[in-house]
């Protein structure tokens, strides 16, 4: 079963963990959450209430991941998915994330980032020349590393689909999904 590394820390978004953690194995796929260490992480709920101007956190479930960043073999996988949150404002400076991350564009394999997710693709400089879309608080990011952003709920530009938040999971692992599946043809 090919195998999609999906990347996690403390402040992991949710739902924009938890639906791709259920819905890939749906389709043949393993996941395998990766995060700092091999430890217990703590997931929070984002939501904006009426008549605040950003996202309210909460405290959501746990998830283990099942492997550190620096134990991961990226040529053995499949897919990489990027769960947003406030987590990847710390995980994008883990420099073996930052590698694994550049080996999935390098070997032209299927990349999915949401939310913050797009901090870690910005980081590793993996998203300049392309369009993408994340969540609006996050545009700078995008677009500071050369990308060019757009306000839809999902976009594909080559191997990498992006998506604002975690209201756009529908169309957002159907195009991850696709473009898993045309990659194992």
């Amino acid at each position: 079963m090919p195998r999609v590394l999906l990347v996690i820390g403390d402040a992991t978004e949710v739902l924009d963990t938890m639906y791709p953690y259920f819905r890939l194995p749906e389709d043949g796929y393993e996941v395998v959450v990766a995060a700092p260490e091999k430890r217990l992480y703590h997931m929070v709920l984002h939501e904006r209430p009426p008549g605040w101007d950003i996202t309210q956190e909460t405290a959501g479930y746990h998830l283990p991941s099942d492997i550190a960043f620096r134990d991961v073999v990226p040529g053995e996988y499949a897919g990489l998915f990027l769960s947003g949150g406030r987590a990847p404002e710390y995980l994008r400076y883990d420099r073996h994330l930052l590698d694994i991350t550049r080996h999935f564009f390098q070997a032209n394999k299927p990349v999915a980032s949401v939310c913050h997710g797009i901090e870690i693709v910005a980081a590793a400089d993996c998203i300049r020349g392309r369009k993408v879309t994340t969540v609006a608080k996050c545009a700078l990011d995008a677009t500071m590393a050369g990308a060019t952003y757009v306000d839809e709920p999902c976009v594909v530009d080559g191997n990498l689909v992006t998506a604002r938040v975690w209201m756009d999971n529908t169309p957002f692992l159907k195009a991850f999904i696709k473009l898993l599946n045309s990659s194992r043809k």
